[in-house]
């Protein structure tokens, strides 16, 4: 009867071994934290995320000021002059300036001048005029239009950047989840020993002491629940630090940190969860050709370079900038008398400029040009860095797979000889070294395969984010 007892009591140790090693306990809190759930707060509230956005919003910014170089303005300038109590003159004009796409200024004003002292050049009394102003070298293109495309390709490109920040940040967040899931599992492992080994030493201390266990015994069922209790220790301290580091990314919505504590733990069994299944390598590599965002950053990069190198090429062009201006005696221009104001009434200007050597133009164009080829060599190796990261991760996924069904299995078989052991050592067979050894395996191997379906989980994240597929 003592004998049948003890089989029995060592079997019921073995299931509570066996069911709980490598599953969570039933001593789970409220708070649970799912990984949708946590990447949803990553998206909502991270800081990163709102600096992302203010990047965005700060290129928009750019792109309403560069708007701002074809806004009309309406000015005024007045002077006067009194020197030696003798007025030289007066002088008041008022003008609307309207910017146009094609480089062409138009404006319109007028002139009210007074004084016996005015310059000659200047028309006395009341006179308006309409006129442009244009550079003949800038029909094609200038520095206003260059600037507002350019602001334009910034605002695309601070887009991608900003999905770029967020696809890693998003990595991050899920890597560091998936550590802290693995080590509450591995600590909860450990509990689920130590808990086996707790009852163990009990029973075999009792046993020592009415005779039918050897003194050693009790020694070594002790050494290792002294051994299990370390190592509870050391696992609890991984958890906890890990949590610590997983509150880095859990933000409140007033921008302030969540403040962590232990009661905060994975959903049941999470680990143990179907596993989605993989797109396919060539989807994925296609995704990534067409929508990567730091490939399409570079693209940008390039449009705002071609940008700077079209308005390089301009200084080619010698410089010939024209004004002209029609003229009228007072505030109309309905006067019937003075309807050849062109012809009769006008100003005229011509500026004309070349530099004879170019130097200037020249490396400044070299200069644009090589930045494109720079930025070109740059889209070819990123495009080949990122084929190779998905390709790895993609190798990485299916072969941590082919390892998580190998372990399974030398899981169950560890088991069993575990539990094999047990029976023998309950029937006088087997020592309880020999059966403390089964049961360190027993848990090596449980932890191993926790270890792996979380490192599945974090290659699995860093398939889709290698390809920037995550969301």
């Amino acid at each position: 009867m003592q004998r049948k007892r003890n089989s029995c009591y060592w079997i019921v140790c073995l299931l509570v071994w066996a069911t709980n090693s490598w599953a969570q306990t039933t001593n789970i809190s409220d708070k649970t934290l799912s990984q949708d759930e946590f990447i949803s707060i990553v998206k909502q509230y991270h800081p990163v995320v709102r600096q992302a956005t203010i990047g965005v919003e700060r290129a928009k910014a750019n792109l309403l000021e560069n708007r701002g170089a074809f806004d009309p303005t309406i000015g005024a300038d007045y002077s006067t002059k009194t020197f030696g109590g003798k007025g030289y003159y007066d002088y008041f004009n008022p003008e609307i300036v309207i910017p146009t796409w094609f480089g062409i200024d138009l404006k319109a004003g007028t002139e009210k001048i007074e004084g016996d002292r005015a310059g000659n050049e200047l028309t006395m009394g009341e006179s308006s005029y309409i006129g442009v102003k244009m550079g003949l070298h800038q029909l094609l293109f200038d520095k206003r239009r260059a600037a507002l495309q350019q602001a334009k390709s910034m605002v695309k490109l601070s887009k991608a950047e900003q999905e770029l920040i967020l696809n890693d940040l998003l990595f991050d967040a899920i890597a560091a989840y998936w550590q802290w899931v693995r080590n509450y599992e591995i600590y909860n492992i450990v509990q689920d020993a130590l808990e086996v080994s707790k009852e163990r030493f009990r029973f075999v201390k009792v046993e020592y002491e009415q005779g039918s266990k050897p003194a050693i015994d009790t020694t070594e069922a002790l050494t290792q629940l002294q051994t299990f209790q370390m190592l509870a220790q050391s696992t609890k301290l991984e958890w906890q630090n890990a949590g610590l580091m997983l509150s880095n990314y859990l933000w409140m919505p007033d921008q302030k940190s969540m403040d962590w504590n232990e009661n905060i733990v994975p959903i049941d069994n999470q680990i143990n969860e179907a596993y989605p299944i993989p797109p396919a390598l060539e989807t994925l590599l296609a995704t990534a050709a067409n929508s990567h965002p730091k490939l399409r950053s570079l693209d940008f990069k390039v449009d705002i370079l071609e940008t700077e190198r079209k308005l390089k090429a301009q200084s080619f062009i010698p410089k010939l900038s024209v004004s002209g201006n029609a003229l009228n005696s007072g505030f109309t221009f309905n006067n019937p008398t003075n309807r050849l104001l062109l012809e009769n009434n006008h100003k005229l200007g011509v500026d004309l400029s070349v530099p004879l050597f170019m130097r200037q133009a020249r490396g400044a164009y070299k200069q644009a040009r090589l930045k494109i080829e720079e930025t070109n060599l740059q889209q070819d190796l990123t495009a080949l860095e990122i084929n190779n990261k998905i390709k790895s991760y993609y190798n990485e996924v299916f072969n941590l797979q082919s390892q998580i069904n190998t372990f399974e299995d030398a899981y169950k078989n560890y088991s069993r000889l575990y539990q094999g052991e047990v029976i023998r050592f309950t029937n006088g067979e087997s020592t309880l070294f020999v059966m403390n050894a089964r049961q360190n395996k027993v848990l090596e191997v449980a932890q191993k395969l926790v270890e792996l379906k979380a490192k599945w989980r974090k290659s699995y994240a860093g398939l889709l984010w290698a390809a920037a597929a995550l969301d």
